[in-house]
């Protein structure tokens, strides 16, 4: 078990700093959002996947465009394919995240919050809780993108079709292993940047901003500031490590064939040069601003 010494307390053991309202909280914000976005969320998968060159597949002017094809050919039900993995994806992701986050953050602090950690320490505590995260969700955001990809029957090609969550992991392990349900986890790696530069930039807008007002660094704000400070430090994630989505999405989908994450990039680049990489950004951004907005406000509202 991890140890480190604190001044004359001795040692701290890192699973005493583990606090389940974060887990809470995190579980909360992540369903509600979820439940709220999810057309979005959809709609940024689909829109990421097409490659212009798959006729078999719905093709979408733009963002009114999808919404209206989508609910004309699949109904409002359409519209919330995947929803059960995207729930359960949701609330345990951002459940174990805040909650490994908080736990190694606080072991680094040596139990002071008021402690402050630096760019640096917030984006290593960050990644590690990202890492460890994603061992224990991948496979769900495989169903998830896999049933998000279910189009009408009369535009795919696929007979085989899943009838629900539980149903889809067992035929993905039953056809490809243990490898099928990691699909798209090497960019997904790449993707804990995305949470560690966001989180990174969380923290320090926040201590920055209570240090000019000459308060502790774990001072609660205002709802607004934290809407602010939430969508800002998104918004920077976002522009910066997008394109990994893109890969991520493609290589967990049933209706494409890739060789492996290179052999992705390598395809997308070739036939859609740098656009290819940020399809789906614009649903993206309508879906995530909101939705780590609302995540993040009940994750300090609940932990308070």
């Amino acid at each position: 078990m991890a140890v480190v010494k604190h001044n004359n307390s001795g040692k701290f053991k890192l699973f005493s700093h583990v606090k389940y309202e974060h887990l809470v909280a995190g579980v909360s914000g992540g369903v509600t959002s979820t439940l709220l976005l999810h057309p979005l969320d959809l709609i940024k998968i689909r829109f990421a996947v097409n490659d212009g060159r798959t006729t078999t597949v719905p093709q979408y002017r733009g963002l009114g465009s999808a919404f209206s094809t989508i609910f004309k050919q699949e109904g409002l039900k359409g519209l919330y394919k995947g929803v059960t993995p995207n729930v359960w994806g949701s609330g345990s992701a951002w459940g174990f995240y805040f909650m490994f986050y908080n736990t190694i953050k606080t072991w680094i602090q040596g139990g002071n919050a008021a402690t402050p950690l630096g760019p640096a320490m917030h984006m290593i505590a960050a990644a590690e809780a990202g890492v460890l995260t994603l061992v224990m969700t991948n496979p769900i955001w495989v169903v998830k993108t896999r049933l998000c990809l279910q189009y009408d029957a009369s535009t795919t090609e696929k007979s085989g079709q899943y009838r629900g969550m539980i149903h889809a992991l067992g035929d993905i392990y039953k056809q490809e292993g243990i490898r099928g349900l990691y699909r798209g986890f090497i960019p997904g790696m790449l993707g804990v940047s995305h949470g560690a530069l966001q989180f990174m930039t969380y923290e320090e807008m926040k201590n920055r901003y209570n240090e000019y007002r000459h308060l502790p660094i774990d001072t609660k704000l205002a709802t607004s500031e934290y809407l602010a400070f939430a969508a800002v430090s998104k918004l920077i994630a976002a522009a910066a490590t997008y394109p990994y989505q893109v890969i991520r999405a493609r290589l967990q989908d049933q209706n494409h064939s890739y060789k492996g994450t290179w052999d992705c990039i390598k395809v997308t680049w070739r036939y859609e040069r740098m656009p290819g990489f940020y399809k789906g950004l614009a649903p993206y951004l309508v879906h995530v601003t909101p939705n780590i907005c609302l995540v993040m406000l009940i994750w300090e509202k609940l932990t308070k």
